[in-house]
């Protein structure tokens, strides 16, 4: 199937050439004449009879009635999966900015070469196409936890969030690294300034010096006008370069130097900027690794790690599973329409049990499925997804008995999940222990885990005397 886009322009000339240009790139085209029309078509297709869905919006920011800077903010409140792309006459820095601020994944200023607007188009599916597989969320989403290792991380942002120093966030992915930057923006004194994003992998080697710092007119084929990079959009605020890792070792070293300097050129320019930017960059590589692969600079390492924040895996940090959960229901209940107060201590217990590969993006993605089928106003282990269950296996039926074993008493539900999810991290991490012959190496790694955490949960339930686990073999002993 091909991808539908939508145009949404007063002029009649401009939609018909650009129609005209992505269909012959093989994309089925709807345009409109207004902001009003584009909302009704984007509803309409919706419908689980007739409609179909779009892939891609473009709209011109200067139409009468509904403008494109509202049919942005609208789209991104009801289709939040659905990138958008502006055009303007009017392409100056301040637009860009307002525009991008508020969801844009892109702009083109008019007039515009084919070259371009294929580029951006291709670039934007290619961006949904990511985000559907692996949902990035919203912005409000908020960091949510109550282990220790969360607390550490709240520590850190608050110490350094009104600093300039550069931050390198760390994690698996969907562990929260956008939340974290996010976080570090809005509670410092550059929160009413623009905070841009930029994914290092999502962008093809040879464009990204030029999406990073901009062109000038006639700097390369398709470039019919000049175009501020987005070091230029993020000054006097805060630019978020994920997958950084991912960045070409020529452009490590230009970056390097606007970290050290401050100042670039647009690509084919000669004058040369000066801009105030807080960079976060995030990374799920392993940087050090890299650096001894020949991938990644050192001295950009450095330059990167001042304050270093690493996010924990959800497996690692399951006592956050049911505050998570909480927070989850709320946000999802108002975007779905539904009226689910609570996920029962046996379901949480189920949660729990799972080694969550895809992190808190693959919980959020449990949660919103299992509201979208749930029957009831409280959620019991049986009410979640059967994939789910599935890939639990024979871990559910433990995890329901160690949450259903003992009377409830008198405590909060809090604190009785708590204690229940304390009895069944126990029970698993015995049950590794047994399965392994008390081999704490191959116990972390069947409970997928790493040694150090499984060694600090052994220490804090008690396991390490009562199991007489003996220690790992090191190579001195043979």
């Amino acid at each position: 199937m091909s991808h539908r886009i939508l145009i949404a322009d007063d002029e009649a000339s401009l939609r018909k050439v650009l129609a005209s240009s992505l269909r012959k790139e093989g994309y089925d085209v709807v345009s409109v004449k207004s902001g009003d029309e584009a909302m009704e078509v984007l509803e309409a297709s919706e419908s689980p009879d007739t409609g179909e869905p779009f892939h891609l919006v473009i709209t011109d920011l200067r139409m009468p009635g509904m403008d494109g800077m509202v049919l942005l903010q609208r789209i991104n409140k009801r289709f939040r999966d659905l990138p958008v792309v502006v055009l303007t006459a009017h392409g100056t820095v301040d637009l860009a900015v307002q525009a991008l601020k508020q969801g844009a994944f892109d702009f083109i200023t008019k007039p515009y070469e084919r070259d371009e607007l294929c580029s951006v188009v291709k670039k934007a599916l290619e961006h949904r196409a990511r985000d559907v597989e692996e949902p990035q969320g919203d912005d409000e989403r908020t960091l949510v936890g109550a282990s220790e290792r969360m607390r550490k991380v709240d520590e850190i942002i608050a110490k350094v969030a009104d600093s300039p120093s550069t931050v390198l966030i760390t994690g698996e992915s969907g562990t929260g690294k956008e939340l974290v930057a996010l976080a570090l923006h809005n509670k410092s004194s550059r929160h009413d300034k623009p905070f841009i994003r930029i994914n290092a992998a999502a962008i093809p080697p040879t464009l990204i010096e030029a999406e990073l710092f901009g062109h000038e007119k006639g700097a390369f084929t398709g470039a019919v006008s000049s175009k501020p990079g987005r070091f230029e959009l993020a000054h006097g605020g805060t630019l978020f370069l994920d997958e950084i890792g991912e960045l070409p070792i020529d452009m490590q070293v230009k970056l390097l130097r606007v970290l050290q300097e401050s100042t670039f050129e647009r690509v084919g320019g000669i004058k040369t900027l000066q801009v105030d930017v807080r960079l976060i960059a995030a990374t799920n590589r392993d940087l050090r690794k890299a650096i001894d692969q020949g991938q990644f600079r050192e001295d950009l390492f450095w330059r990167l790690n001042v304050v270093p924040v690493e996010l924990p895996p959800l497996r690692e940090r399951t006592e956050d599973v049911p505050v998570l959960v909480e927070a989850f229901i709320k946000k999802l209940n108002r975007r779905l329409n539904r009226s689910v107060e609570r996920f029962t201590p046996e379901a949480i217990a189920v949660l729990q049990s799972y080694p969550w590969p895809g992190n808190i993006r693959e919980l959020e993605n449990i949660v919103e499925r299992t509201l979208l089928f749930a029957d009831k106003s409280v959620i019991d282990a049986g009410e979640l997804p059967p994939d789910l269950q599935a890939k639990i296996g024979g871990l559910a039926p433990r995890a329901t008995a160690v949450a259903t074993a003992e009377p409830i008493g008198e405590g909060s539900m809090k604190d009785i999940v708590k204690q229940r999810m304390a009895e069944l991290e126990k029970d698993l991490i015995q049950r590794a222990l047994d399965d392994t012959q008390g081999n704490v190496t191959h116990a972390a790694r069947k409970l997928k885990i790493s040694r150090k955490s499984l060694q600090i949960k052994m220490k804090e339930l008690g396991l390490r005397e009562e199991s007489k686990v003996p220690e790992e073999p090191t190579a001195k002993d043979g």
